[in-house]
């Protein structure tokens, strides 16, 4: 019997905000253990929480970008259970009167297949502690730090509407993407201000019943999720086919091993004994608010990249690269504004720039030592005919590297075109006397040979001459012809 996985996600956004949601103490990745603290975030006895009013403001412009019907009324809930990293024993979350239902947001498959994934609700809450495990004295200790307890934390539940490894990942980039455009987190999820929470089960293909759904936690990274989804899928399988059933449970991903093992039976709604939160009043929702914040969305990745498609002429594929991240695009469209190349600022980001970020450390593109006046000015240089393609590349990654304009780089390395003919006549004289061979093979009607005695030339004026005029004078030279 051939099974395919049903998958959904809880994503959890650490906001933006520079206090924590129900305090005013700093909310910041960092620090010393236990140094973000205070009595409110501490769960202190004769403490009131008051609502971050920028972390509501950052949570509906979320819940707008992502279609969600917003009520009018919104309202806090405790959510109960014990945990070491939880000071006050519970959680203010929100169970029954959400910030946002019902929402979209489409992914762009490879070939260019949309899909659109329902999102069944989005809430604000506030952030558990950390859990540091180590040795100490020779025993595993865990250690508790709770500079992160009662960050700002919106939890964004997807509908079960994906059903590959690829849908999934498309999920969380496109996810990533709006989130950082919006502005609303730095998405780092090396530092755990992003995190996406795996819900999957299997079903025989072509049943509707869902099959038994499986949490997976711990995953800190796009890849880690995409292998617990996989070694998930597998696990699943191999008991469905052995006449077993799945349990309902949260698993934790275990990187090392490449495995996922059992937590906990997974807990309901009842089992956390939600009540509303005694302590914060309901929040009303002013229409007119609201509007003035959906109109101060951003141009979003889909929508800015039909328009370079539209405006710049750029191939779907570069526009889908160049729109993927917010602060790409930005480099682009700046580079275009200073002089007009787009096509030749995509390919050099997309092959140059693009491979400077990323990996492990998660480079910026303003980390970098290079700015669209780099890009512009390389480019206006290229147009002016001084340099061609191949030296343009050298001098980007000179760029790259030093951070030097350039007209600097080309003036120090001597890399302006030779526009002298007669240096170039006097190149192409030697090559014709150096290798005869090809030549008497050119003559003969081999025409391939002509490329090779072009890069002779080359080789000979260090890529500086003209390709085009080396051709010509090569071609006339050959027969006879007067240059």
């Amino acid at each position: 019997m051939e099974f395919e996985p049903v998958i959904g996600f809880e994503t959890h956004v650490e906001l933006a905000a520079k206090s924590k949601v129900f305090c005013d103490t700093r909310a910041e990745f960092g620090g010393e253990p236990n140094s973000y603290v205070c009595e409110v975030c501490l769960g202190l006895p004769g403490t009131l929480p008051v609502l971050n009013k920028t972390s509501m403001e950052l949570s509906l412009k979320v819940a707008l970008a992502l279609n969600c019907d917003i009520p009018e009324v919104t309202e806090f809930d405790r959510k109960n259970y014990y945990y070491p990293d939880l000071p006050k024993n519970y959680q203010i979350s929100q169970e029954y009167r959400p910030l946002g239902r019902n929402g979209a947001m489409t992914i762009l498959m490879p070939g260019g297949r949309e899909k659109t994934v329902g999102i069944h609700n989005i809430h604000l809450e506030e952030d558990a502690g950390k859990l540091v495990h180590d040795v100490y004295k020779g025993r595993g200790v865990s250690l508790v730090d709770l500079n992160r307890a009662s960050t700002s934390l919106l939890e964004i539940v997807s509908q079960p509407d994906m059903r590959s490894p690829e849908e999934a990942e498309a999920f969380m980039e496109t996810m990533r993407s709006l989130l950082r455009y919006l502005e609303v987190s730095d998405c780092k999820m090396q530092e755990g201000s992003l995190r996406f929470e795996l819900n999957v089960s299997m079903r025989p293909k072509g049943q509707k019943e869902f099959g038994t759904k499986v949490e997976v936690k711990n995953v800190g990274s796009v890849r880690a999720v995409l292998r617990a989804l996989d070694y998930e899928m597998r696990r699943q399988t191999e008991i469905l086919e052995d006449g077993g059933r799945v349990i309902q449970e949260t698993r934790l991903w275990d990187d090392e091993r490449g495995e996922t093992r059992s937590m906990r039976v997974k807990e309901g709604a009842k089992d956390y004994r939600y009540f509303p939160e005694p302590d914060l009043p309901p929040v009303h929702i002013d229409r007119e608010y609201l509007e003035t914040l959906r109109k101060d969305l951003p141009e979003l990745r889909d929508a800015k990249r039909k328009r370079f498609v539209e405006e710049y002429g750029l191939p779907d594929y570069d526009a889908g690269v160049l729109a993927a991240e917010k602060a790409v695009a930005d480099f682009f469209e700046e580079c275009t504004r200073l002089h007009n190349a787009p096509k030749v600022y995509s390919n050099w980001i997309m092959v140059y720039i693009l491979r400077e970020l990323g990996g492990e450390d998660e480079k910026e593109i303003a980390d970098l030592k290079i700015t669209p006046e780099h890009l512009a000015q390389l480019a206006q240089i290229l147009d002016s005919g001084k340099i061609n393609q191949n030296i343009a590349k050298k001098v980007l990654n000179k760029s790259l590297q030093t951070g030097d304009l350039p007209e600097k780089i080309i003036q120090e390395k001597g890399l302006e075109m030779v526009s002298d003919s007669g240096e170039i006549e006097k190149f192409v004289d030697e090559v014709i006397v150096e290798q005869a061979g090809p030549v008497e093979e050119y003559k003969n009607g081999k025409d391939n040979t002509l490329n090779f005695l072009v890069g002779q030339v080359m080789r000979k004026s260090r890529g500086k001459a003209q390709p085009d005029t080396v051709q010509e004078l090569l071609r006339k030279k050959i027969r006879g012809e007067q240059p």
